[in-house]
C-alpha cells in the first residue's frame, strides 16, 4: 500500500537559478551510511540523523541510492514497488521526514530511479509469468520465443552485464531479456503502459518533495529494432567504448524530453541526472540538451589515470562537449560501482576501475586528496561518494563468504568486487561498527576503520575530512569557483596542470617528484605543505594547490 504525503518546501534559492550547475552532490548508499535501528543495515532513519553532518561538510544535495521495496537481488536496483519503501530502510513516513529535515537544513534530495528494469517480483512481471504467452503484461517486458528446433536457444546472442546470457527461459518455454541479473527483467519501452507508469512514478516522488532523480542505466531503455545479434562474446568489455544494440539508442531521448516537461511543471528547479555509459562525451551530451535531462555523469573523467596530459585532454573534451548544449560538466572520482579512488590511485595505471589489490596506501591517499582538489576546482558540478571525505580505501580482502555483489557469483561478467566500496563507513573511534549502528554491520569493517572515522578526523587540520570541509567552504565563497564553461590553461612544467579561473589559479603536480614553479599568488588550500622560496613555489609530489590571484 502506498501513500501520498504533502510535499515539504524545497530550499529557497533566492535569485540564484540553475542550482545544479555548480552543485556538490553527495551520494549516500543507504545500507552502508548509518543504521538507525541497530539491525546491522543502514536505513532512512540513520541517514536522517546524519543530515547535520552533511550540512556541515558543505554539500548542496544528497543523492540516495535505491530504498524502494525490493528482494535485494542487486542491492535494491531490482525494484518490486516504486512507490513503497523497503522495510529494511523504513517507511514512506521516514522518507517524508528525511526530505523535510533536509530542506530545513538547506539540502536538496535526489533519489535513484531505475527505469530500465524491474524486479522479477514486481506485480507486472509476476502476472506476466502466470498469464503465459500472449499476455498483455508480457508485452511490457521483452518476452520472445527461443531459437533452435525446440526453442531451446536464447533469442539472440546478447550477454548479461553480470555474466552469462542476457536471457532466461520460463517454464512455458518463452525467454525474457535481462541485461543484468535474471531477477531484473528489462522493461519494453515500446509499450505505452511503461511510459505511462513512469510518468506517474515521477509525479509521485515530485509530489513528495524530492528535488530530482538520478536515472539508473539511462542509456539502456530503448533496444534496437528486432533485437539484432551483436556478433561476438566478451560484450561487457565493449561497454562505454562501442555502439551496442541495447545501449545508447537514439530513441531514449524522446523519453527524456517527455520527462523534462513534467520536471518543468514543478517549482524550485527539479532536475534529472543521467547515468549514461556512452562511447564519447559527445554522445553523453545528447542526454543533456536543453529539453532533456540536466546533468550526466562523466565516466570518462572517472576512468582517467592520475596523469596531467590525460586529465587535461578529458577536461577539455568534457567542457567542449557540454558547451553547445548549455549543460554543466560533471566530475566524479568514486561511486558505489567502482573501486574507491584512494585505492585506484594506489595501484599502477591501466588496471581498470574494479581492483583486487590494496596497492600503496600512502601514495593512493595523497593522490586521492590531490585529485579531489583538482576536481572541485573545475567548472561545473561535482559528486562525492560517501566516505571518500574520510580517505577510505576499498576493502580488498573481504572473504568470499561475506560478499553479496550478484556479479561475484556469476562467471564472465563484471569482476564482482563492488562490495569493497560498500563497506559501512565509520563514525566513531570505538564502539559497535565504529558508530555505524548498535548492531554490527552487514559487511565486516577493517580493524583500522576507527582511526579513519569522522570522530578521529574532526578537528585535525591535516585530516582528509577537514581538507574536504575547507575545500567545499572555499568553493562556496570564492567567486571564481563553481559554475562555468571553460578554464584558461597556463604554461607549466611537464606533469603539472595549471589553469586560471576568475581570481583563482589551480596547479596540480601529478608527478612523483617536487616541481618548482613561479609563485602564482596567495595560497588558499593544498593537500600537502607547499614551500615558498624567492618567489618560487615548490610543489610536492602528487599535490594540488589553490591560489588566489
Amino acid at each position: 500500500m502506498t501513500q501520498h504525503l504533502a510535499a515539504p518546501a524545497a530550499p529557497t534559492s533566492g535569485t540564484h537559478t540553475g542550482w545544479w550547475r555548480d552543485a556538490v552532490i553527495y551520494q549516500v548508499y543507504p545500507r552502508s551510511f548509518a543504521d538507525g535501528n541497530g539491525d546491522g543495515m543502514g536505513d532512512l532513519e540513520g541517514v536522517r540523523s546524519r543530515l547535520p553532518y552533511l550540512k556541515d561538510l558543505g554539500v548542496d544535495a544528497v543523492w540516495l541510492s535505491p530504498f524502494y521495496a525490493s528482494p535485494q537481488a542487486d542491492a535494491g536496483y531490482d525494484v518490486a514497488d516504486y512507490r513503497a519503501i523497503d522495510p529494511m530502510f523504513g517507511t514512506l513516513l521516514d522518507a517524508d521526514a528525511l526530505i523535510r529535515d533536509a530542506h530545513e537544513l538547506g539540502l536538496r534530495i535526489i533519489v535513484d530511479l531505475v527505469p530500465n528494469h524491474s524486479s522479477d517480483q514486481h506485480e507486472w512481471f509476476k502476472r506476466a509469468l502466470r498469464e503465459g504467452p500472449g499476455s498483455p503484461l508480457r508485452a511490457r517486458y521483452h518476452f520472445r520465443p527461443g531459437k533452435g528446433e525446440n526453442g531451446e536457444l536464447p533469442p539472440n546472442d546478447w550477454e548479461s552485464i553480470f555474466g552469462g546470457p542476457a536471457w532466461t527461459r520460463t517454464e512455458d518455454g518463452e525467454w525474457y531479456l535481462h541485461l543484468f541479473a535474471p531477477e531484473q527483467p528489462d522493461f519494453n519501452w515500446d509499450n505505452p503502459a511503461v511510459a505511462d507508469e513512469f510518468r506517474s512514478i515521477l509525479r509521485f516522488w515530485l509530489d513528495m518533495g524530492v528535488d530530482g532523480f538520478r536515472v539508473d542505466v539511462a542509456h539502456g531503455l530503448v533496444k534496437a529494432e528486432g533485437l539484432p545479434d551483436l556478433g561476438g562474446t566478451d560484450q561487457v568489455k565493449l561497454l562505454g567504448n562501442d555502439v551496442m544494440p541495447f545501449f545508447d539508442q537514439d530513441g531514449v531521448h524522446e523519453i527524456y524530453r517527455s520527462w523534462r516537461t513534467i520536471l518543468d511543471e514543478y517549482p524550485d528547479e527539479r532536475i534529472a541526472v543521467a547515468e549514461a555509459w556512452t562511447p564519447t562525451v559527445e554522445r553523453t551530451a545528447n542526454y543533456v540538451r536543453p529539453d532533456e535531462l540536466h546533468q550526466a555523469f562523466n565516466f570518462q573523467y572517472l576512468g582517467t589515470h592520475w596523469d596531467a596530459a590525460e586529465l587535461r585532454a578529458v577536461i577539455d573534451s568534457s567542457l567542449a562537449a557540454m558547451r553547445p548544449v548549455d549543460a554543466p560538466a560533471t566530475w566524479v572520482l568514486s561511486n558505489h560501482d567502482v573501486t574507491r579512488h584512494a585505492t585506484r590511485f594506489a595501484n599502477p595505471a591501466g588496471l581498470g576501475t574494479q581492483l583486487r589489490t590494496a596497492g600503496d596506501r600512502e601514495l593512493g591517499l595523497r593522490r586521492a586528496r590531490a585529485a579531489t582538489l583538482l576536481m572541485l576546482a573545475l567548472p561545473g558540478s561535482a559528486y562525492i561518494y560517501q566516505g571518500e571525505e574520510l580517505g577510505l580505501p576499498d576493502v580488498t580482502d573481504l572473504p568470499d563468504e561475506v560478499r553479496q555483489d550478484p556479479s561475484f557469483f556469476r562467471a564472465a561478467g563484471q569482476d564482482g568486487y563492488r562490495d569493497g566500496c560498500r563497506v559501512p563507513i565509520p563514525w566513531t573511534v570505538e564502539g559497535s561498527s565504529y558508530g555505524f549502528g548498535s548492531g554490527g554491520s552487514w559487511l565486516p569493517q577493517p580493524a583500522s576503520w576507527g582511526s579513519l572515522s569522522v570522530e578521529a578526523q574532526t578537528g585535525d587540520p591535516g585530516s582528509t575530512l577537514e581538507l574536504y570541509r575547507s575545500a567545499l567552504a572555499v568553493r562556496r565563497e570564492h567567486p571564481g569557483l563553481g559554475a562555468g564553461t571553460a578554464v584558461e590553461w597556463l604554461e607549466s612544467p611537464e606533469g603539472v596542470l595549471a589553469f586560471r579561473r576568475d581570481g583563482f589559479v589551480c596547479t596540480a603536480n601529478t608527478t612523483g617528484a617536487v616541481v618548482r614553479i613561479p609563485l602564482p599568488g596567495r595560497t588558499l588550500l593544498a593537500n600537502e605543505t607547499v614551500m615558498i622560496v624567492d618567489d618560487m613555489a615548490e610543489l610536492p609530489a602528487d599535490t594540488t594547490v589553490w591560489w588566489a590571484v
